[in-house]
């Protein structure tokens, strides 16, 4: 037996993963620390633990497994034998991850029926290059030089908004009252989900993500844009899952910003001047929806960054009731795991009850208006 716990047959063994094999950061997942690994030419993706990963992270083609189990050693204090190696370097052969074996086939999953009251449409033949050529086109106002300014006018722009809210939440009563104007504002908002989506696949490119698919899903009355990323996950660092998370909800307003402008600038009739007035408000709202921290909205991805975690909402759940029941297990919990559950239980809290409280002050206002 070598030093490294192998046999010297193994131990020569210089095992490499398959190029566009993916590692995620450690991530939570109720009481443990997981590593997602995605194999982007199967589409296939599983979990490992820690010192699973440990050993995955270190197949290079370089390494041997004498110096990977050196590694393993100086870290865990332990040496893997034979059969461990073994275990390892099957699993990965199996699932296709290892340089020269096959790639294992992606599971069979049967396409969502189209119906006339729900299904989806695929809009794109490559999703993937469609993304890449508006990247082309508009990555340059991802540069700082572009976005501060940008961000600036918003910042602006919703300081107007919440200045003038009372005024606004009354156009927005009056639009209900004009079938002309409610349908363009309901197109521009539809049109504004539509940008949100595509703001996330061109986010997600310019950070090195791969889009899947662009397209239409309706669940009747409803009918909206997608845009699934294939490797979100997977992104270079938590800095730029954050930014294409929130990626869709800057685009919201950033397509407000030109009818700010004419209402507050141009002359029009009343009419059109309180249109705007409601599409400014209805636009805000829609995308600050957006940042919500629950599940599937794009604040519960941010919140789920932040917190460093797969499976956020179920993992805190399960956590909040063990620590209301003050079971042992809460305090088997990591405290990072402990401080993270917990903030995200208070925070989502907070957010609803604001909700709750801005849309009680706004009915309140119509009311008395």
């Amino acid at each position: 037996m070598s030093a490294s716990g192998a046999s010297a047959g193994l131990a020569a063994y210089r095992p490499e993963l398959r190029p566009r094999v993916l590692l995620s950061d450690p991530l939570l997942d109720g009481a443990a620390t997981v590593h997602l690994i995605k194999d982007t030419e199967s589409g296939n993706s599983f979990k490992v633990g820690a010192k699973e990963h440990f050993l995955i992270a270190r197949m290079d083609g370089q390494r041997s497994l004498a110096e990977i189990g050196e590694e393993y050693a100086g870290e865990y204090g332990r040496r893997l034998g034979d059969a461990h190696w073994q275990q390892i370097l099957t699993m990965l052969g199996t699932k296709g991850l290892l340089a020269g074996t096959p790639v294992q086939a992606p599971p069979v999953t049967p396409p969502e029926p189209r119906t006339l009251l729900r299904g989806t449409l695929p809009l794109v033949a490559d999703a993937d290059a469609s993304t890449a050529r508006l990247h082309r086109v508009f990555g340059f106002l991802l540069a700082p030089w572009a976005m501060v300014p940008l961000l600036a006018l918003v910042v602006a722009m919703e300081v107007v908004v919440v200045a003038r809210s009372g005024e606004l939440l009354i156009a927005v009563r009056e639009l209900f009252t004009n079938p002309v104007l409610l349908t363009g504002t309901a197109i521009l908002l539809w049109l504004s989900t539509a940008l949100h989506e595509l703001a996330h696949g061109v986010v997600a490119r310019h950070y090195g993500g791969q889009v899947a698919e662009i397209g239409l899903r309706w669940r009747l009355p409803a009918v909206i844009m997608y845009c699934t990323v294939d490797n979100y996950l997977h992104l270079g660092s938590r800095r730029h899952r954050i930014a294409t998370a929130v990626a869709g909800a800057v685009m919201n307003l950033l397509f407000l910003l030109p009818f700010c402008a004419l209402w507050l600038f141009a002359p029009l009739d009343d009419a059109t001047h309180q249109a705007l007035a409601a599409l400014l408000l209805l636009g805000s709202v829609q995308a600050f929806a957006m940042l919500v921290p629950l599940p599937p909205l794009d604040g519960y991805k941010i919140a789920s960054q932040l917190a460093g975690a797969t499976g956020l909402a179920a993992s805190a759940g399960g956590y909040l009731r063990l620590a209301l029941r003050r079971s042992p297990e809460a305090a088997a919990y990591p405290r990072r795991a402990r401080i993270a559950y917990s903030a995200y239980v208070l925070g989502t809290v907070l957010v609803l009850a604001a909700v709750v409280a801005a849309a009680v002050a706004g009915a309140h206002h119509l009311l008395t208006a």
